[in-house]
């Protein structure tokens, strides 16, 4: 018999890595489904439209969140993981995003006039509303994530995302259209903030201009970095919404969330790994960080490669199904954004490690090309070729910041992809297309049922194949299985 008790307390003896994975990855999956079923309700309700006046929203909010975190947000985690003085390095972290987001809000109310299409579809003040509610979700989550609380805010980041939809939902039913869905988001930051203060612990203390003079020298970087990281999310729907129509926002925007299945895995991993790699670069445990990245690649494209496959074969028709005949006309770039997350793979551990060991400069050197690139290739390609020229620019981008990255972080520790791993992913992969592809070429995929069947059969002809295959994979799953202690579920026949 299923005790969810037993469950709980088998989970908390796991290893932390994989317990916080876990936890991150059942929060990635639970927000995306949720997601998806939020979003074919709204792109069927309000249209690409109003989609793409949020999705603009949500580029501008992005935007600004980063300038009035500074960097500091990042830097407050690799002080605080760090263990030395956490309370102090939090205090200086705190007061900082205070002053800055003070000084952002009233350089936006300055040049309000300047945000056109913020203004016309009223989500300007919605934008002021969240900067405000990050002042404290901000030094709140950096906190958590800092003491090494990561599975507390995985589950608080599920928790805002699932709140947001909560929120969203009756507001359109409503008729708030694209107000409803910014509104809704605040809600969701604001909820979240207040569950995880609950688990918070740090402590307002004096803190020394030395304390503001570390987080600086860390945080410059890192936020250079990350507005780097910022153009390869946020620039290309900014640039769509200049040069086409916001309903063009709407289908780009749509296609990338639908690409997301792809990257469960690694965000999952790269939110549980960033303190503990941060800690084992300060005690020179090289070999635990190369181990780690190796496996964190290997589990990432198990799960990137089968749905890049999966996309190609049936994403036009999952893409009409789900959310409308004005979004089918985005499969061209669907196919380019799920090569996209594959190369994200790569691109986001690398980078990830040379700021979790502390080398946010050479991170940003990376980045830096590619900050260029991309925005030098968006505008030549995007008012040519419309949305699929924004998905090109963002795939070439992302493959050249990822091999500039590798080679960085390569002078730091020895890179090793599991070959033989990656081997069976790919074999299992083109055995999955081959059923899928004649599936389709058999059965007219007329409705969404005959679809959905594809799917399954896909996934599960290709999750036999992979454990069959990779002993190494079966014995880790199998044993995180049993530790859970739903072992029972786990077939025998495999």
């Amino acid at each position: 018999m299923l005790n969810i008790t037993t469950i709980f307390s088998q989970i908390l003896k796991i290893d932390p890595v994989q317990r916080q994975s876990i936890i991150s990855l059942f929060w990635q999956i639970a927000f995306t489904a949720i997601g998806f079923l939020s979003t074919m309700y709204f792109a069927h309700t309000v249209g690409a439209a109003i989609l793409g006046a949020y999705f603009l929203f949500l580029a501008y909010d992005g935007i600004c969140s980063l300038v009035t975190d500074g960097g500091f947000g990042g830097a407050a985690v690799k002080r605080i993981s760090e263990g030395e003085e956490p309370d102090a390095y939090f205090s200086a972290y705190f007061i900082l995003r205070l002053v800055f987001t003070v000084m952002g809000i009233l350089i936006l109310l300055v040049f309000k006039d300047y945000f056109v299409d913020l203004n016309k579809s009223g989500m300007f003040i919605w934008l002021l509303f969240s900067l405000l509610v990050s002042v404290l979700a901000g030094p709140i989550s950096s906190g958590v994530a800092g003491t090494g609380k990561m599975g507390i805010r995985n589950t608080c980041a599920g928790i805002s995302n699932i709140s947001r939809i909560i929120f969203q939902i009756p507001a359109i039913y409503l008729g708030y259209e694209a107000a409803g869905l910014a509104g809704g988001m605040v809600a969701g930051i604001l909820m979240a903030a207040i569950i995880e203060f609950r688990f918070f612990d740090l402590h307002f203390v004096r803190f020394k201009w030395d304390h503001i003079k570390s987080l600086s020298v860390f945080s410059f970087w890192l936020f250079l970095t990350s507005s780097g990281m910022l153009v390869f999310s946020q620039a290309d729907t900014v640039i769509i919404g200049y040069f086409l129509e916001t309903a063009d926002v709407g289908i780009y925007r749509v296609a990338l969330q639908f690409t997301m299945v792809a990257t469960f895995s690694t965000y999952a991993l790269r939110n549980t790994l960033w303190p503990r790699v941060s800690r084992w670069g300060k005690t020179a445990e090289i070999e635990l960080v190369e181990e780690s990245l190796s496996r964190a690649i290997s589990y990432s494209l198990m799960l990137a490669i089968p749905v890049f496959v999966g996309g190609v074969l049936l994403g036009d028709r999952l893409l009409y199904l789900f959310y409308g005949a004005d979004f089918a006309q985005g499969y061209q770039t669907l196919i380019i954004l799920f090569a996209v997350q594959v190369v994200n793979v790569f691109q986001y551990f690398f980078t990830m490690y040379l700021d979790a060991l502390d080398h946010p400069k050479e991170s940003f050197k990376v980045t830096a090309v590619g900050v260029i690139a991309n925005i030098f290739l968006n505008v030549l390609l995007i008012p040519i070729m419309g949305v699929s020229g924004a998905a090109i620019a963002t795939l070439a981008t992302m493959t050249l910041n990822a091999l500039l990255a590798r080679r960085a972080l390569s002078r730091l520790i020895t890179i090793r992809l599991e070959h033989h791993s990656l081997s069976n992913i790919m074999i299992s992969s083109v055995a999955m297309g081959a059923l899928v592809g004649g599936y389709r070429l058999l059965i007219p995929l007329s409705n969404i049922w005959v679809t959905l069947m594809a799917v399954i059969l896909g996934g599960a002809t290709y999750g036999v194949l992979v454990l069959k295959l990779d002993r190494k994979i079966y014995n880790e799953l199998r044993g995180i299985v049993e530790k859970v202690g739903i072992g029972f579920f786990w077939p025998e026949w495999l």
